[in-house]
């Protein structure tokens, strides 16, 4: 067996499998490095994928080449489109998934890559020599060498587990740690964190009474995920909510004493938008109760996902709350919540890239980033495995610009503003969110993708031909008139006020009451126009036109401003200043621009602490 490779991945998580499919499918000898090969893609919490900007994310990963909407649409047990009340930035697709499906899927994609090998087995050593990555030692005593090392080691470097006063090593509930290689890693100049993240309980849905409980019942129209053909073939199931009430709140607090959280056991800092329900009796004194969210594991298993009650509390102080509910009044569990601690390493110690800045060849993607979050850690193991086999074959890199991507955002803010919680992304940390909807992040990343190797012939078509459509269809209802008099009485059914004179039809379909397909009935022209799209693609094509014509001020308006930012990024300026000498910078300006070392100015201006003074002095100083 030769152990000679381009790429090495350490980690098998969302992180790790993206990241060694992109780079196997591009070319480079890959090996993924993992503990377990059964727990691969392992949904270590939350058996779901997307949500609020997390959906934009995993779009924009399959836009790109990537397989972690394939698998979730192959996974899938229930589909919802989130935020369908407000406008199209804010629409975040979200799975539930068959946990065991998922993990199935994805070992059966990583199986039929060709230039891919699985290894079981710990790192415990990164090998460096001259600042260069050349390879990594196991545990089991295997020396691998490669040009590019991509580190996915997600919360098991170090992990610690915490329920109540028990603390035990692990990187996940009845997993072992991984030792070793963060101090492998830190003696090179690499500084390192901790920080903790948390999971709830498992229930027996035998045990449960869902009379007590809401029904949140799945969609079942055309989106996916996935902008290939992939399918929903698993039995669509619902979602249970219900509260904590007072009661609950009194057992909880009696047990605070005995907190990880609040004892002084756990030191590192959690997630803010995650918190655990310890947490949130504390931040939220004054609430009564807290919603929770009760999701099935998968289609043959009776286990359930209790969202919204993360804990570390003693198991006996979770049961005995819980049976408070009414729909627990009977409760049976699999296993009780419980807080893991772990190391991380600050991400501004990397490129935009996602390479390390002081150890060449290595890439850093995921938790170990500071990051919290499935479709995170996919985004930025992407990213690092091209670049790992760029890297390893002298190609140009593959960077993402904030109004190009959401994953592009998420590496700015890591590489320029670094992390001291948990990270997670949301729409609002994107300035450019009514560019970056999910329904059109093949049309934003495919071609790019596809210049770099990753995306396929087939991929591509795929995308120009959606493009093409929607183009189509938008000239149809710019060049189309529309008469009052054979319009006016629909448009009173519909709400909306009739015209005075003649329109265009793209103008019409501005109004909010109006939509292609609640007008296309009463328009002939319009309604053969519609049926000679391809059928399999019609609505997604209907609705990303709709979309592009009821927001076009707002993306025209948003697309201005994002060139105009364009100006700033194309002023590079890393290592061309020695920071510490200009005396007419701040203190505090000097100290993170050394720290930092921007790209560009424009990265310059985002890191906090950085006046538009400083920015200005550095422009002058570049023209000179």
């Amino acid at each position: 067996m030769d152990f000679k490779y381009d790429v090495i991945v350490i980690g098998a998580g969302h992180a790790g499998c993206e990241a060694a499919a992109a780079a196997a499918n591009m070319g480079s000898k890959t090996c993924l490095i993992t503990i377990d090969m059964t727990k691969i893609a392992q949904m270590s919490c939350n058996p779901a994928i997307g949500g609020i900007a997390k959906g934009q994310i995993v779009r924009e990963i399959d836009a790109l080449g990537g397989y972690m909407g394939i698998v979730t649409d192959n996974s899938s047990i229930q589909f919802r489109m989130l935020n369908r009340s407000k406008g199209p930035a804010m629409w975040s697709p979200r799975a539930q998934c068959d946990r065991a499906g998922y993990v199935r899927n994805w070992r059966s994609v990583l199986d039929s890559i060709p230039n891919l090998n699985i290894w079981q087995d710990t790192v415990t050593e990164l090998e460096v020599e001259h600042g260069r990555v050349t390879g990594v030692t196991t545990l089991e005593g295997a020396t691998f060498k490669a040009r590019s090392i991509v580190l996915t080691a997600g919360t098991f470097l170090n992990g610690l587990m915490h329920i109540g006063h028990v603390s035990m090593p692990g990187g996940r509930i009845s997993e072992p740690a991984s030792y070793g290689l963060t101090e492998s890693i830190t003696r090179h100049g690499i500084r390192s964190g901790r920080m903790k993240t948390g999971t709830p309980v498992r229930i027996d849905s035998r045990s449960v009474d869902f009379s007590m409980m809401e029904k949140q019942e799945g969609e079942k129209d055309f989106h996916r995920f996935s902008f290939m053909e992939s399918e929903r073939n698993l039995k669509q199931m619902c979602c249970w909510t219900c509260f904590t009430n007072e009661r609950v709140h009194e057992i909880l607090r009696s047990g605070l004493a005995d907190s990880p959280l609040y004892n002084g056991q756990i030191k590192s800092i959690g997630p803010r938008y995650c918190p655990s329900i310890e947490t949130k009796l504390f931040t939220f004194p004054d609430k009564d109760r807290h919603q929770l969210f009760l999701e099935p594991e998968g289609e043959d298993t009776n286990e359930m996902y209790l969202n919204g009650f993360s804990s570390s509390m003693p198991m006996n102080i979770q049961i005995q709350a819980l049976k408070e509910i009414p729909a627990f009044r009977d409760l049976i569990v699999y296993r009780p919540g419980y807080a893991i601690e772990y190391d991380y390493f600050d991400p501004t110690q990397l490129s935009a890239t996602l390479e390390s800045k002081v150890i060449k060849g290595l890439y850093m993607a995921g938790q170990v980033n500071g990051t919290t979050g499935y479709e995170e850690a996919g985004g930025q193991g992407l990213v690092a495995g091209i670049n790992a086999h760029s890297g390893a074959h002298g190609l140009e890199p593959f960077i993402l610009k904030r109004d190009e991507a959401y994953i592009g955002v998420l590496i700015d803010d890591l590489i320029t503003k670094g992390v001291d919680e948990p990270y997670r992304m949301f729409t609002s940390r994107a300035e450019y969110r009514i560019l970056l909807r999910q329904d059109d992040a093949d049309i934003r990343l495919t071609e790019k993708a596809y210049r770099t190797g990753l995306a396929s012939g087939e991929r591509y078509h795929r995308m120009t031909e959606k493009r093409d459509a929607i183009e189509r269809l938008i000239q149809f209802a710019k060049g189309f008139s529309v008469k009052p008099s054979l319009i006016n009485p629909v448009l009173e059914k519909l709400g909306t006020t009739p015209l005075r004179e003649g329109c265009k039809l793209a103008d019409l379909v501005n109004r909010p009451q109006i939509t292609l397909l609640n007008i296309a009935p009463h328009i002939k022209a319009l309604a053969n126009e519609l049926d000679n799209i391809e059928s399999r693609r019609r609505d997604e094509i209907i609705e990303a036109a709709e979309i592009r014509m009821k927001y076009s001020g707002y993306i025209t308006r948003e697309r201005i401003i994002a060139d105009k930012m364009v100006r700033l990024e194309n002023i590079r300026i890393k290592d061309k200043f020695d920071y510490d000498t200009i005396q007419s910078l701040s203190t505090e300006a000097r100290q993170k621009l050394s720290r930092i070392n921007p790209e560009t100015l424009a990265q310059a201006s985002r890191i906090p602490g950085i006046s538009p003074s400083d920015v200005n002095v550095l422009l002058v100083l570049m023209n000179r």
